[in-house]
């Protein structure tokens, strides 16, 4: 262990976590401006959705289905770690109590990850102890002898053990080191610290909820108390002190998606405030946290706007009587690009040909529909024509 002054756990105070209030209380009365807003508008949306059968809109639960899901996903995607998306959804829809005609298979990997988010945000009021993190640490590496997608023999359910945690890069014979974590003989005590306050500063009036989601996130992933997962159950113990902070808006956006946008700045911030030379100081991985919280709530929000935009179109076109087709392309020009990426929808319109292959239908039918939806005012031309004459939604 090099005992050179290099992180900011080696001073005697480190967590005695300082700030420049001129800096960080404007952009905390933003953020919490921003999610008055994100509520109001779920709150109009969801007076406006209608429960007909045509408008494809989705209910709260589901809406809070995806956001979990997304949530989930980009988490471990940080860490460069693939999910099966669907199996991962089935688990969350299951504990949600959303049946599916069809589920996907679940796993004991998917099972952990959405047991582990849900344990965060509906218990968020429990009692945080070390067992309650050890068991997260189960439910996020399965047993070996179940868990195949993993090479690596860690040490699953109990802290790390004695040799350094070392964050690396850079070949074996010429690394660089962005960080070490505080050492396994003050590991014990170092984690009891922060769970006595993390339990006791939820009742703290003078310290805001969101402040003390970024303090939680920033010292948890210094302590680095696991062989692995520690970022993982950092974004879950955020999570769970955001749900804390208002349990209404935590399931309406997805902080680990803006994080998964901005990993390289992310890491970058972690490393430049997790330095000695910090002294303390955490201003700027406060003002990076609330910007990246902030963009989490811009997402939300575009999204709600294309729900609502949705629901008006179906609220206007009920009665058009249209197919089941037609309804089905629609439904794909109104998703865009939707949550997950653009293999969703089609952001720049869509063709004929796109039109026959979604609908499943022939050639001279999609003509006849497409002429149709434009007469009904449901669609209208892009510039361009003749085979490469695109359509997309009349609003």
């Amino acid at each position: 262990m090099n005992f050179t002054e290099r992180w900011i756990w080696q001073s005697p105070d480190w967590t005695d976590f300082q700030w420049q209030d001129e800096l960080v209380q404007p952009r905390l009365r933003d953020t919490r401006l921003k999610l008055g807003v994100l509520l109001g508008k779920a709150s109009v949306t969801a007076s406006r959705v209608s429960d007909s059968s045509n408008d494809g809109s989705f209910h709260d639960s589901e809406q809070s289905l995806d956001n979990l899901l997304a949530n989930i996903i980009a988490s471990s995607a940080i860490e460069n770690e693939q999910l099966n998306v669907e199996s991962v959804r089935s688990s969350l829809a299951k504990h949600l109590g959303l049946s599916s005609d069809q589920p996907y298979p679940t796993s004991d990997r998917s099972e952990g990850l959405a047991v582990m988010m849900l344990d965060a945000l509906q218990n968020q009021d429990a009692v945080l102890t070390v067992q309650r993190l050890f068991q997260w640490h189960e439910w996020l590496f399965p047993s070996p002898k179940e868990d195949e997608w993993s090479s690596q023999t860690l040490i699953v359910g109990k802290l790390r053990g004695d040799e350094p945690m070392q964050v690396v890069s850079g070949r074996l014979d010429k690394q660089t080191v962005h960080f070490e974590a505080p050492p396994r003989d003050q590991l014990e005590q170092e984690l009891d610290k922060f769970i006595i306050w993390f339990n006791q500063s939820c009742q703290q009036t003078d310290l805001d909820p969101l402040l003390r989601a970024a303090i939680t996130h920033f010292w948890f992933v210094t302590l680095h108390p696991f062989d692995d997962g520690n970022g993982r159950i950092t974004r879950a113990l955020t999570d769970m002190a955001l749900a804390q902070a208002d349990s209404q808006s935590i399931r309406l956006y997805a902080m680990s998606v803006a994080i998964l946008d901005n990993r390289k700045s992310y890491y970058q911030i972690l490393e430049q405030s997790q330095s000695f030379d910090s002294a303390n100081d955490l201003t700027p991985w406060l003002l990076w946290f609330f910007d990246t919280l902030d963009a989490s709530i811009n997402n939300a929000m575009n999204i709600i706007d294309g729900t609502l935009l949705k629901t008006q179109f179906w609220q206007r076109h009920h009665d058009s009587g249209l197919s089941v087709e037609q309804v089905k392309v629609l439904n794909r020009l109104l998703d865009g690009a939707g949550v997950e990426g653009k293999e969703r929808g089609f952001v720049d319109g869509i063709s004929a040909s796109q039109y026959q292959k979604v609908a499943k239908v022939s050639k001279a039918t999609a003509t006849r529909h497409l002429a149709d939806l434009l007469e009904k005012g449901c669609i209208e031309k892009l510039p361009g024509g003749g085979r490469s004459t695109r359509y997309c939604i009349k609003f």
